[in-house]
C-alpha cells in the first residue's frame, strides 16, 4: 500500500537506491516544479536543479510515521522554489567585474586578484551589501565542506593547463544535477568518477578540490552576484 514511502526510506539509507528512486520520479519532480513555477519546466531550467535538490532533501528528512512521502516532497519543492524566486528577485543587481579573477588570470598589471581576494577587496568599502550577504551565505555552506571562503585566495590554479582541467571538472559536475545533489549530501567531491569520465588527473582534483567545490556550490546556488564574478557567460566558460 505504501510502496513509494518504503522506497523513500530505503533511498535515505542507500546511495544506489537514492539514485534509482530519483530517476524513477523525475517526471513527478518536473511536474511539481512546473506547478510551483506556474510554467512548464524542463531539465534545462534552473528550477529543475532547485526542485531536484529539494526532492533529495525530502528523502533525507522524510519520516514514514508522518504520512505519505510524495505530498511531503512536493511541499519541500514548493518551499525551496519560493525561496529561490525571492532570492533571485532580491539579488538581481549587476556587478561589473573582470570574469578572469575566478580562473586566476592576470592582466597587464597587478589589478586582477584571485577570485576571493578580488571580491573581499570590493566589499571592504561597505557598499556591496548584497554581495556581502552572498559571501556570508556561501561561507556557511563551505564550512560544511571543511574549509572557508577565505581559503579560496590561495588555491586558484595558476597554469593555463590546470585552469582548463579545473574548468572541465566543474563543467562535468554542473552537467549532472544528481552529482551536485550528492555533493551537497555527502560533502565529498567524486574524484574517481570525475577522473574516469573527464581524464582530469587525480592529483589536480585533490590539489584544487576546494576551488572546484566552491565553484559548484556558487554556480548551482542562489548567488547571482558571485556568479557574475565566476561566470558571466556560462555557455562560454562551461561549454
Amino acid at each position: 500500500m505504501r510502496g513509494t514511502d518504503n522506497k523513500a526510506v530505503e533511498a535515505a539509507r542507500n546511495e544506489q537506491a537514492l539514485t534509482r528512486f530519483v530517476l524513477s520520479y523525475e517526471p513527478y519532480i518536473l511536474k511539481c516544479a512546473s506547478r510551483a513555477s506556474k510554467r512548464y519546466i524542463t531539465k534545462s531550467d534552473d528550477e529543475w536543479s532547485v526542485a531536484l535538490e529539494a526532492f533529495c532533501s525530502a528523502v533525507t528528512a522524510y519520516s514514514y510515521e508522518k504520512g505519505s512521502f510524495l505530498p511531503f516532497a512536493e511541499l519541500m519543492i514548493q518551499r525551496r522554489l519560493i525561496d529561490f524566486f525571492r532570492s533571485r528577485n532580491k539579488y538581481r543587481a549587476e556587478f561589473s567585474v573582470n570574469p578572469s579573477v575566478f580562473w586566476g588570470e592576470s592582466g597587464e598589471g597587478d589589478e586582477d586578484l584571485p577570485f576571493a581576494a578580488e571580491i573581499l577587496a570590493k566589499t571592504t568599502d561597505g557598499r556591496e551589501t548584497a554581495l556581502k550577504d552572498e559571501i556570508e551565505a556561501v561561507a556557511a555552506q563551505l564550512a560544511g565542506y571543511g574549509f572557508s571562503f577565505y581559503d579560496l585566495t590561495g588555491c586558484s590554479p595558476k597554469s593555463k593547463k590546470t585552469k582548463a582541467a579545473c574548468a572541465c571538472a566543474v563543467s562535468y559536475m554542473l552537467s549532472s544535477p544528481l552529482l551536485c545533489a550528492e555533493l551537497r549530501r555527502s560533502k565529498l567531491l567524486p574524484l574517481k568518477l570525475i577522473r574516469q569520465d573527464t581524464g582530469v588527473p587525480r592529483k589536480v582534483l585533490e590539489r584544487h578540490r576546494k576551488y572546484i567545490i566552491a565553484a559548484v556550490v556558487i554556480l548551482t546556488g542562489d548567488y547571482p552576484g558571485l556568479t557574475d564574478y565566476l561566470d558571466p557567460g556560462k555557455e562560454r566558460m562551461f561549454p
